[in-house]
């Protein structure tokens, strides 16, 4: 393993308009997630029965994303309101306790049960299909926050799909030229923390950073060499596992003392901001011997 702190040697994207979002498309990027994650799990020895039933419930999100009903969209006057305020537009605090929400909720739980799972998951799955509305309100209520009990993993693993689910297809009826940037490392549509960022290499925009949203799966433009936990630019440094060459590294502050993963699109298309994340837990792992913390929010790797 390589634990040198190493600066990044590449340059800093130079488009002056690149767009500030790129909203999600849910069917195809769960889809895309979905075979990304079982490329994953048949090349990882060690993760990879828990890729290949992520890479299953990422199927059960695509197909729940063509079949249920469209959610109703924003108000105008909700996102005009929101942009005056440099406010997401979406409300995450509302949400718990959504109807609509719930009923995404009750969607995933009532397909997921046809799947095969290993057995801690289906006892989790039981116990949040018989869980009264009060539990699953607080399920909902930790992923809307970012926040995870220790404790109570497994069970919110269910509520994270539901929640990236709606949010996502909420998400990708706004209109992109309305929305406004936050502050860095806050997702701009539903004010989320990332969970990694990626450095793309599409076009004009080779070389540009976006950091990716674990709830609502939008995109957002963030500056390069700038942390984006605390925002500072004057101690950034990466770590990587076993090569300077990895195309899945930490960006470490040394101002706030967090790290987030930044994955290196523009030298591997195919990584994917979510599913490479669990994917690279063995950095997760290397940074725990530090003493730096992982400032990036992903349900998938709740307990790292």
């Amino acid at each position: 393993m390589n634990t040198t702190i190493q600066p990044d040697p590449s340059a800093i994207g130079g488009v002056p308009t690149a767009p500030l979002v790129f909203l999600p498309k849910p069917m195809r990027l769960f889809a895309t997630r979905a075979k990304r994650l079982a490329f994953l799990a048949q090349h990882s020895d060690n993760l990879g029965p828990w890729l290949a039933f992520l890479g299953q419930l990422a199927d059960l999100q695509a197909l729940l994303a063509d079949e249920l009903p469209r959610p109703a969209p924003l108000p105008a006057d909700r996102i005009r309101l929101a942009r005056e305020n440099r406010m997401p537009p979406i409300d995450r605090q509302r949400l718990a306790s959504d109807p609509d929400l719930h009923a995404v909720l009750d969607a995933v739980l009532t397909h997921a049960a046809a799947l095969d799972m290993p057995e801690p998951a289906r006892i989790a799955l039981s116990a949040v299909t018989a869980a009264p509305l009060a539990d699953r309100h607080w399920l909902l209520e930790n992923i809307l926050s970012d926040s995870i009990p220790d404790d109570s993993i497994a069970p919110h693993l269910f509520a994270s799909l539901a929640v990236q689910l709606h949010l996502s297809r909420l998400a990708a009826g706004l209109p992109a030229d309305q929305l406004v940037k936050i502050r860095t490392g806050v997702c701009p549509v539903c004010g989320g923390k990332p969970a990694t960022s990626s450095v793309i290499g599409v076009g004009d925009l080779d070389g540009v950073r976006y950091a990716a949203c674990a709830c609502c799966q939008t995109q957002w433009n963030e500056v390069r060499l700038t942390c984006l936990c605390c925002g500072q630019t004057g101690q950034i440094s990466y770590r990587s596992v076993e090569t300077d060459q990895a195309t899945v590294r930490a960006e470490v502050c040394g101002d706030c003392d967090s790290w987030v993963k930044i994955l290196y699109q523009n030298k591997n298309p195919s990584l994917e901001a979510i599913a490479d994340d669990v994917g690279s837990l063995g950095l997760d792992l290397l940074m725990k011997d530090t003493d730096k913390h992982r400032g990036g929010f992903n349900p998938f790797l709740a307990g790292y």
